[in-house]
């Protein structure tokens, strides 16, 4: 399997002084603080329903909770920096407050709201633009010592479909990722975790390629997250919606541990911690 061919991945991270260890693959339960995020499921407007979306998510196994207040879906909305930090940090600070034990990850590409989510009780930045939206992000990372994880994407949420070209797109994000890796390196960031952004500024043919040979991603001996939960690939594949798609998500996270996924971010935690338990009873056979 993948993890016994590259062994010298780094699989650990280090979350607020608790070292987790990354060698059995983590799931991430996305909790969307929005209007609009593509799936329903996933919006938790208030503080109420996103604590009782987190102590289900918790209960069901989750290793982290990911709190997005921006919807990053193709051609969302523009949210100003202060409404995201005001949907944002009331709900960290509950999350904190009620699972003073669980991990938070604060889904944005600005400096600043990432810098006030982590003094809020966030120990995470899952930032989608890989610091190209704010140059200050590398740099508070860095400050904060805090995990980063660092996704693929070219252009905006409002445009990047329109520039959802390559020629070789392995090629394209394994250069991304060597150059980017290197600039966190320079400035401190000790645990880098890489997205390869399934969706972002990437047409279903392209999500698909690049699933093909994620385990190639396993070169840059970094943590791989993937996050293809119920996203347009899928459904526009097998036809149906977002919400019809959660037994073809499970085909495809199954697909990325065989890859060498070591984080599944997904809107279900239950379907996602059985299929990990299914792989490693496989893995360790």
């Amino acid at each position: 399997m993948a993890k016994d061919t590259f062994f010298q991945k780094k699989l650990t991270i280090n979350t607020g002084g608790k070292l987790i260890d990354l060698s059995t693959p983590k799931v991430m339960g996305i909790i969307n603080i929005t209007p609009d995020s593509f799936y329903a499921g996933s919006r938790k407007p208030g503080v109420k329903d996103a604590l009782q979306q987190a102590e289900k998510m918790l209960s069901e196994g989750a290793d982290f909770l990911d709190i997005g207040a921006y919807s990053s879906r193709p051609g969302a909305d523009d949210v100003s920096e202060h409404d995201e930090l005001f949907r944002l940090l009331p709900v960290i600070e509950a999350i904190a407050a009620n699972f003073p034990d669980a991990i938070i990850s604060v889904d944005t590409f600005r400096s600043n709201v990432a810098e006030a989510a982590v003094k809020a009780g966030a120990h995470i930045i899952n930032d989608i633009s890989g610091g190209q939206l704010d140059e200050a992000m590398f740099s508070t990372a860095a400050r904060l010592q805090v995990p980063y994880i660092l996704m693929h994407m070219k252009g905006t949420p409002q445009n990047m479909n329109q520039v959802a070209k390559y020629d070789d797109i392995l090629i394209e994000v394994l250069d991304y990722f060597a150059q980017k890796t290197h600039q966190l390196k320079q400035l401190g960031v000790h645990d880098v975790i890489i997205d390869p952004g399934f969706g972002f500024a990437k047409l279903q043919q392209h999500s698909y390629a690049l699933m093909q040979r994620l385990q190639e991603l396993n070169i840059l001996e970094l943590p791989i997250l993937v996050g293809v939960s119920r996203k347009t690939m899928i459904y526009k594949l097998i036809g149906g919606t977002a919400d019809t798609a959660l037994n073809a998500t499970t085909a495809l996270n199954t697909i990325a541990l065989m890859k060498g996924a070591n984080i599944l971010r997904v809107h279900d935690v239950k379907e996602a911690v059985e299929a990990i338990k299914i792989f490693t009873a496989v893995a360790g056979s």
